[in-house]
């Protein structure tokens, strides 16, 4: 019944505007902007918390195993650190070694939507997670992982729950695995959903709150508010069909016009199927070989372990750290664990340019260490910029300087945003929008491609087409008024 279901709400244009509408709901419905603010500044003075470095001899329940040097938890469950060693057909650095995070169960993302006077609201959370850069952020409904949700901790139970994983009065509109962080953890995938509520629902906890998705659109040009969770999550809605009356209201030229393309009959460069092709032929011609090999033989490298942390020899890249971890308001009221630390600072940028009329997106396929199914498609730039300090100029990243160094005229979304906190600590990244002066070549190098929001809205109903970076830049851009 289940499966059915979702089919028809994937293929259903009501299920189409009832998002826009809600998109359009901006500020209003049963929660203001200004009541949202005065809400989550009060939960963030009621959740008590703290997350302090700690050795790792003082991890519980963590340990080295003596031969290997993997750091694994005592119940073989929620993940291991081991060691990746990556050859690839790249010009420049074609193999290395890396800690990578591997945690082969999926978990569920899933935002619980309910009809209050006509519109779709969001039951959202406002969620700690270790790794925040700023303690609690706007959450899913769930975020939780399988070794969370089946209590391998032993702690309570998450809430909500039960109507991501019971059969019942629900009807699910999104249900799609795609995938996470590649660059630190290995074949990382997990369940994006969306379910609608066809009764009254659940009571709201006091740390949960129903919210438009225009609402959400608006804190999107905040930094740090919008979890990544709740971004991958939104990237998957379906979106408004052409001719749709709620899709524009309140949105500046340049929303429109995404909106627009998303449901353009214009005909676009390549066909979807040709896009497909093309990324196909990506996999297919480039080099990825994974082999997962002993920690202790990465950290004989050029990676260096220590009683605290285990970093790369040149101080780039990321960490490996252990914290321990006090809160309030989550299933278990204390713990420790590994995380994995960004250095510095990423950049994601999304170069747009309009072709007949037609807003296009530069992506390019990326394949990164731990890639499930070779290269996916990407935003025009991802990089971290201090990591290519000593690299030749025709090595970097193409286009970098082109959107670091645009028009400020030309730039529609600008905004630092959180990467996901339950295994990575203060990793944030700045996430642009340039959008390309009239009459921009439209030929791209090899790896790159323009793709319409429309082709990109398709390949987000399917698994590991788009990376979470270029997943979150797609909610972004649907954002910007």
């Amino acid at each position: 019944m289940d499966t059915r279901t979702r089919a028809l709400a994937l293929d259903d244009p009501m299920t189409n505007r009832r998002f826009a509408g809600s998109a359009a709901a901006r500020p209003g419905g049963i929660t203001t902007t200004e009541e949202f603010l005065a809400w989550f500044a009060e939960r963030e003075r009621a959740q008590e918390h703290a997350v302090t470095r700690i050795p790792f001899d003082r991890l519980s329940g963590w340990s080295f195993d003596p031969g290997s040097g993997n750091l694994a938890h005592s119940s073989g469950r929620f993940f291991t650190i081991e060691g990746l060693h990556v050859r690839t057909d790249r010009e420049w650095r074609s193999s290395w070694d890396q800690p990578i995070m591997v945690q082969p169960e999926i978990g569920i993302l899933g935002i619980l939507v309910k009809e209050f006077d006509g519109v779709l609201h969001c039951l959202m959370q406002a969620k700690m997670e270790p790794g925040n850069i700023n303690g609690i952020q706007l959450s899913p409904t769930v975020q939780a992982t399988r070794s969370n949700y089946s209590r391998v901790h032993r702690g309570s139970g998450v809430k909500y729950l039960e109507y991501f994983t019971e059969p019942g009065r629900r009807r699910v509109l999104v249900d799609v695995l795609q995938s996470e962080q590649c660059d630190v953890v290995l074949h990382k995938r997990n369940r994006n959903m969306v379910v609608e509520v066809l009764d009254d629902g659940p009571p709201p906890d006091p740390d949960f709150c129903w919210v438009t998705l225009g609402l959400i659109q608006d804190l999107l040009s905040l930094p740090n508010v919008v979890n990544m969770d709740t971004r991958t999550v939104l990237s998957c809605l379906p979106v408004a069909t052409d001719g749709d009356a709620t899709a524009a209201p309140g949105r500046s030229r340049f929303a429109r016009e995404v909106l627009h393309s998303l449901s353009s009959g214009a005909q676009p460069m390549w066909t979807t199927l040709e896009a497909l092709r093309w990324l196909t032929d990506q996999r297919a011609r480039r080099e990825l070989v994974q082999e997962r090999i002993p920690l202790a033989r990465v950290c004989a490298g050029d990676w260096r372990r220590t009683s605290t942390e285990i970093h790369h020899r040149d101080g780039r890249y990321f960490k490996v750290i252990a914290v321990d971890v006090q809160s309030s308001a989550r299933e278990l009221r204390s713990w420790t664990q590994p995380l994995v630390a960004p250095v510095k600072p990423g950049f994601l940028g999304l170069l747009v340019a309009r072709f007949d009329g037609v807003l296009h997106a530069l992506m390019q396929a990326r394949g990164a260490a731990g890639t499930l199914n070779g290269p996916e498609l990407a935003p025009t730039v991802h990089c971290q910029p201090d990591n290519y300090a000593a690299v030749p100029e025709r090595n970097r990243p193409r286009y970098f300087r082109e959107l670091l160094s645009a028009d400020p005229a030309r730039v529609r979304y600008d905004v630092m945003l959180s990467e996901e906190g339950g295994r990575l600590y203060h990793a944030e990244n700045r996430y642009r929008i340039v959008e390309a002066e009239p009459g921009y070549p439209r030929a791209v190098p090899p790896g790159y491609c323009w793709l319409t929001f429309h082709q990109l809205g398709q390949l987000l109903l399917h698994s590991n087409y788009l990376t979470v970076e270029a997943r979150t830049l797609f909610v972004c851009a649907q954002a910007i008024r």
